[in-house]
Protein backbone atom coordinates (compact mmCIF):
# COMPACT_ATOMS: atom_id res chain seq x y z
CA UNK A 1 0.00 0.00 0.00
CA UNK A 2 1.20 3.25 -1.12
CA UNK A 3 1.35 6.09 1.39
CA UNK A 4 0.09 9.66 0.45
CA UNK A 5 -0.77 12.67 1.05
CA UNK A 6 -4.19 14.67 0.73
CA UNK A 7 -2.88 18.36 1.96
CA UNK A 8 -3.51 21.07 -0.98
CA UNK A 9 -0.13 22.80 -1.42
CA UNK A 10 0.37 26.13 -3.33
CA UNK A 11 2.77 24.55 -5.94
CA UNK A 12 2.76 21.45 -8.38
CA UNK A 13 4.93 18.63 -6.47
CA UNK A 14 6.17 15.62 -8.29
CA UNK A 15 3.92 12.51 -6.91
CA UNK A 16 0.83 14.83 -7.41
CA UNK A 17 -2.21 12.91 -8.70
CA UNK A 18 -4.52 14.84 -10.62
CA UNK A 19 -8.43 14.22 -12.62
CA UNK A 20 -9.78 15.00 -15.51
CA UNK A 21 -6.42 16.34 -17.28
CA UNK A 22 -6.40 17.08 -20.85
CA UNK A 23 -4.25 15.99 -23.42
CA UNK A 24 -4.17 17.83 -26.86
CA UNK A 25 -4.00 15.25 -29.34
CA UNK A 26 -4.03 17.63 -32.42
CA UNK A 27 -4.81 20.66 -33.65
CA UNK A 28 -5.58 21.27 -37.63
CA UNK A 29 -7.53 24.47 -39.71
CA UNK A 30 -9.66 23.39 -42.93
CA UNK A 31 -11.20 26.49 -44.08
CA UNK A 32 -10.97 28.61 -41.60
CA UNK A 33 -12.31 25.97 -38.95
CA UNK A 34 -10.00 25.02 -36.26
CA UNK A 35 -10.45 21.66 -34.92
CA UNK A 36 -9.15 20.95 -31.58
CA UNK A 37 -8.75 16.83 -30.24
CA UNK A 38 -8.09 16.63 -26.68
CA UNK A 39 -8.44 13.43 -24.79
CA UNK A 40 -9.63 13.62 -21.11
CA UNK A 41 -7.53 11.16 -18.86
CA UNK A 42 -9.33 10.46 -15.64
CA UNK A 43 -6.43 10.79 -13.49
CA UNK A 44 -2.44 11.14 -14.01
CA UNK A 45 0.28 11.43 -11.76
CA UNK A 46 3.18 14.13 -12.15
CA UNK A 47 7.02 12.22 -13.09
CA UNK A 48 8.56 15.77 -13.03
CA UNK A 49 11.33 16.02 -10.77
CA UNK A 50 10.56 17.69 -7.72
CA UNK A 51 13.79 20.11 -7.80
CA UNK A 52 12.45 21.58 -11.30
CA UNK A 53 9.03 21.92 -9.88
CA UNK A 54 10.24 23.82 -6.97
CA UNK A 55 12.61 26.20 -8.81
CA UNK A 56 9.76 27.03 -11.52
CA UNK A 57 7.48 27.82 -8.85
CA UNK A 58 10.28 29.63 -6.90
CA UNK A 59 11.24 32.42 -9.73
CA UNK A 60 7.56 32.56 -11.29
CA UNK A 61 5.60 33.43 -8.34
CA UNK A 62 8.55 35.09 -5.98
CA UNK A 63 9.92 38.10 -5.89
CA UNK A 64 12.60 36.65 -7.86
CA UNK A 65 10.43 36.76 -10.62
CA UNK A 66 12.34 39.74 -11.96
CA UNK A 67 15.35 37.86 -12.48
CA UNK A 68 17.45 38.78 -16.01
CA UNK A 69 17.02 35.14 -16.81
CA UNK A 70 14.45 32.55 -16.91
CA UNK A 71 16.44 29.23 -16.98
CA UNK A 72 14.44 28.01 -14.15
CA UNK A 73 11.00 28.23 -15.68
CA UNK A 74 9.17 24.86 -17.01
CA UNK A 75 7.22 25.17 -20.10
CA UNK A 76 5.93 21.84 -18.99
CA UNK A 77 5.23 19.06 -16.78
CA UNK A 78 5.39 15.37 -17.63
CA UNK A 79 2.37 13.12 -16.21
CA UNK A 80 1.47 9.06 -17.06
CA UNK A 81 -2.06 8.13 -17.14
CA UNK A 82 -3.06 5.85 -14.15
CA UNK A 83 -5.63 2.92 -15.15
CA UNK A 84 -7.75 1.40 -13.21
CA UNK A 85 -5.62 -1.97 -12.52
CA UNK A 86 -8.79 -4.44 -13.85
CA UNK A 87 -8.93 -2.28 -17.30
CA UNK A 88 -5.41 -3.08 -17.70
CA UNK A 89 -5.82 -6.91 -16.92
CA UNK A 90 -8.98 -7.02 -20.31
CA UNK A 91 -6.20 -4.63 -22.24
CA UNK A 92 -9.10 -2.37 -22.23
CA UNK A 93 -7.78 0.55 -20.23
CA UNK A 94 -7.50 2.84 -23.70
CA UNK A 95 -10.69 1.30 -25.38
CA UNK A 96 -11.75 4.58 -25.95
CA UNK A 97 -9.88 5.91 -27.63
CA UNK A 98 -10.55 2.35 -30.14
CA UNK A 99 -7.35 0.62 -29.01
CA UNK A 100 -7.13 -2.79 -27.89
CA UNK A 101 -4.51 -3.41 -25.47
CA UNK A 102 -2.99 -7.23 -24.77
CA UNK A 103 -4.81 -8.94 -22.03
CA UNK A 104 -2.68 -9.72 -18.83
CA UNK A 105 -3.73 -12.43 -17.26
CA UNK A 106 -3.78 -11.67 -13.10
CA UNK A 107 -3.98 -15.03 -11.55
CA UNK A 108 -0.92 -16.35 -13.60
CA UNK A 109 2.41 -14.93 -13.41
CA UNK A 110 2.44 -12.04 -16.03
CA UNK A 111 -0.93 -10.52 -12.96
CA UNK A 112 1.83 -11.45 -10.67
CA UNK A 113 4.59 -9.95 -12.05
CA UNK A 114 2.20 -6.59 -12.67
CA UNK A 115 1.40 -6.29 -9.34
CA UNK A 116 4.75 -6.77 -7.74
CA UNK A 117 6.53 -3.91 -10.27
CA UNK A 118 8.51 -7.04 -12.06
CA UNK A 119 6.80 -5.33 -15.16
CA UNK A 120 9.70 -2.38 -16.21
CA UNK A 121 6.47 -1.13 -18.85
CA UNK A 122 3.99 -0.79 -15.71
CA UNK A 123 3.81 0.72 -11.87
CA UNK A 124 0.85 -0.89 -9.61
CA UNK A 125 -0.43 1.25 -7.10
CA UNK A 126 -2.85 0.75 -4.50
CA UNK A 127 -4.34 3.67 -2.22
CA UNK A 128 -5.24 3.58 1.71
CA UNK A 129 -9.11 3.18 1.78
CA UNK A 130 -9.39 6.95 2.47
CA UNK A 131 -8.46 7.89 -1.20
CA UNK A 132 -10.93 7.32 -3.56
CA UNK A 133 -8.70 5.59 -6.20
CA UNK A 134 -8.96 2.07 -6.81
CA UNK A 135 -5.81 -0.17 -7.86
CA UNK A 136 -4.06 1.44 -10.35
CA UNK A 137 -1.15 1.09 -13.06
CA UNK A 138 0.70 3.50 -14.29
CA UNK A 139 2.04 2.59 -17.97
CA UNK A 140 5.44 4.32 -18.39
CA UNK A 141 4.77 4.20 -21.80
CA UNK A 142 1.87 7.09 -22.11
CA UNK A 143 3.79 9.32 -20.48
CA UNK A 144 2.68 12.94 -21.94
CA UNK A 145 3.26 16.75 -20.92
CA UNK A 146 1.15 19.02 -19.47
CA UNK A 147 1.31 23.03 -19.65
CA UNK A 148 2.30 24.19 -15.62
CA UNK A 149 -0.03 27.02 -15.82
CA UNK A 150 -3.21 24.79 -16.79
CA UNK A 151 -2.07 22.43 -13.89
CA UNK A 152 -1.74 25.01 -11.27
CA UNK A 153 -5.05 26.56 -12.52
CA UNK A 154 -7.19 23.32 -12.17
CA UNK A 155 -4.81 22.29 -9.03
CA UNK A 156 -8.09 23.72 -5.86
CA UNK A 157 -10.65 21.77 -8.14
CA UNK A 158 -9.01 18.78 -9.53
CA UNK A 159 -6.11 17.65 -7.06
CA UNK A 160 -6.55 14.05 -5.40
CA UNK A 161 -3.41 13.06 -3.57
CA UNK A 162 0.56 13.19 -3.37
CA UNK A 163 2.86 9.88 -3.11
CA UNK A 164 5.08 10.49 -0.59
CA UNK A 165 8.46 10.95 -1.01
CA UNK A 166 10.16 7.38 -0.95
CA UNK A 167 7.20 6.34 -3.52
CA UNK A 168 7.64 8.87 -5.66
CA UNK A 169 11.01 8.66 -6.08
CA UNK A 170 10.66 4.65 -6.88
CA UNK A 171 8.31 6.05 -8.99
CA UNK A 172 11.24 8.36 -10.96
CA UNK A 173 13.09 5.40 -10.82
CA UNK A 174 11.65 2.99 -12.70
CA UNK A 175 10.33 6.20 -14.86
CA UNK A 176 13.83 6.89 -15.66
CA UNK A 177 15.20 2.99 -16.17
CA UNK A 178 12.03 2.63 -18.35
CA UNK A 179 12.89 5.22 -20.90
CA UNK A 180 16.95 4.91 -20.93
CA UNK A 181 15.98 0.72 -21.90
CA UNK A 182 17.99 -0.27 -24.54
CA UNK A 183 16.02 -2.08 -27.80
CA UNK A 184 18.26 -5.35 -28.93
CA UNK A 185 17.59 -6.69 -32.10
Amino acid sequence: MIKVKVQKKTRIYQGDIFRKVEYIEYVSEKSGIIEVSKIIFPLVIVLTQDCDLQQDYKFRWSRLRNSTTHDKLLLSVLVAPLYNIEHVYLGEHLSELGFKMEPINKNKTPGKYLRNNERPRYHYIEFPPEIPIVPSVIDFKHYFSVNINFLREIKNTNFVCRVSELYRENISLRFSNYLSRIGLP
